[in-house]
């Protein structure tokens, strides 16, 4: 359900469950983190998912488990903050719930026209995973961090790039190669370079 492809030091990690709108459980969850804390060695990684939905977060049964506490998802978001080279969040579709937390962690994010973000831990009665509140006010501001989290606003795309929330909408046929464009220059660089410069930026 999760699928890695290696094109040199260009990793693609890719959310496979179209047919439950690539929710998430533990499983893929660790399998993410595994994949996010290797990269270490890639100069960039790509997160993407297939169908309609990017991720509509957690796995219904899973939520039984207690998966909505599991620090699996801070293990992989901190993984992928950490990671030294470029991270890029491919949006095929809405991002929902728990799942944002990994495209907040992420250097840069696009999306597809449809796509739609909500994070409805206020209806649910759940804390966002810990480091995901900051992540998403630096990109968009406290107020409408507030909006997203206490005020359970469902943002369009063309509102998640008026505010920051991604960097660029692209359709869908051209999603990937966008993604792959942005990674074109970081692949020809040598790693401390790459570090360097994101070290100035964060």
């Amino acid at each position: 359900m999760i699928r890695l492809e290696k094109d040199g030091d260009l990793w693609t990690a890719t959310i496979d469950r179209p047919d439950k709108a690539n929710s998430l459980t533990r499983q893929m969850l660790n399998d993410l983190a595994d994949i996010a804390e290797g990269a270490h060695v890639a100069k960039a990684l790509i997160l993407t998912g297939t169908g309609k939905v990017f991720s509509a977060g957690m796995d219904l049964e899973a939520a039984k488990e207690g998966l909505a506490t599991d620090p699996v998802w801070e293990r992989l978001s901190n993984a992928l903050a950490a990671h030294s080279g470029l991270t890029i969040c491919a949006l095929n579709g809405t991002l929902a719930g728990g799942a944002m937390g990994m495209a907040l962690a992420c250097d840069i994010r696009i999306c597809v026209p449809t796509a739609k973000f909500f994070y409805p831990v206020m209806k649910l009665g759940f804390l966002p995973q810990p480091s995901d509140p900051a992540r998403l006010a630096a990109l968009v501001g406290p107020a409408r961090a507030k909006l997203i989290l206490m005020g359970g606003q469902k943002v369009t795309a063309q509102d998640a790039l008026a505010m920051g929330l991604v960097e660029q909408i692209v359709e869908s046929d051209v999603l990937t190669e966008t993604a792959r464009g942005f990674a074109a220059d970081v692949l020809g660089a040598q790693p401390a370079h790459i570090k360097g410069i994101k070290d100035l930026i964060t």
